[in-house]
């Protein structure tokens, strides 16, 4: 077997670990998605109403892409305190002493989050669908939508991994990704950004989750997407290459200690 079948075996194994630990320990994984979906509720029919005359549509159809992409930056939490837990309750120590892989630990924990993230957004846009949500997506807009939906989840998931390996304790992973997780507030998730102030206006137009968010939208309500796309893409793939660096930096020097 070559370097890289024993790496693709390791981080199979790793990955049903994380698996089996998400099943057993579901309280972690089910906060994901509670968020949004008090939100969904919350936003639906207690401002549903007024929201939806301004935007001059359903809102529910507006509302739901954009808790979608606030699923994927919740699911940073579990992210980042199941990675630090690993690393501060001797887990790592345990597998330097195998033959193992030291990328399968993270390839298995970012593929492992960003299936129950895809899954606890498929479990929200049913919730969204059931309360008057109505996607007009072709088969092509369903592939594009769930390509940028995989993507954002592969990012988030990729810098939370940085933000638990920076940790100390579980207790400070899980603070870290809280200013990741407002973004989508300050952006077009609930509202259009040209509904802002000015200033305000500005920073959610040139923020990551305007362009994810109106992406996504686009492709689900079956409208013209334009250039959100490009950006989308670009911000996802930027995020993911930064997230990635700077997590195989820090786990190989706490590693080393």
């Amino acid at each position: 077997m070559t370097a890289a079948t024993y790496t693709l075996a390791d981080t199979r194994t790793l990955l049903h670990r994380n698996l089996v630990h998400a099943l057993r320990y579901p309280a972690m994984s089910l906060s994901s998605l509670l968020m949004p979906l008090i939100f969904l509720l919350l936003f639906n029919y207690a401002f549903g109403k007024t929201l939806g005359a301004g935007i001059g549509g359903s809102y529910i159809d507006y509302l739901a892409p954009g808790l979608l992409i606030m699923t994927a930056t919740s699911s940073m939490v579990s992210t980042a305190v199941s990675v630090c837990t690993d690393m501060t309750q001797g887990i790592v120590d345990r597998l330097r002493t195998m033959s193992i892989s030291r990328f399968a630990l993270l390839a298995g924990h970012v593929l492992g989050n960003v299936i129950q993230t895809l899954l606890a957004m498929g479990v929200l846009l049913g919730v969204a669908v059931a309360i008057g949500f109505r996607p007009r997506a072709d088969a092509l807009q369903w592939l594009g939508a769930i390509g940028i939906a995989a993507l954002t989840a592969w990012a988030m998931t990729w810098v939370a991994m940085a933000m638990g390996l920076s940790a100390k304790a579980p207790e400070a992973a899980s603070n870290l990704p809280l200013p990741i997780i407002l973004l989508p507030f300050l952006g077009s998730g609930f509202v259009p950004a040209t509904s802002m102030s000015p200033g305000l206006r500005q920073f959610a137009e040139y923020q990551p989750f305007t362009p994810i968010t109106q992406t996504l939208r686009g492709l689900l309500l079956g409208t013209h997407v334009g250039s959100d796309w490009i950006q989308a893409v670009a911000w996802c793939l930027a995020l993911t290459v930064a997230g990635y660096l700077a997590s195989r930096r820090l786990f190989d020097r706490r590693a080393e200690l």
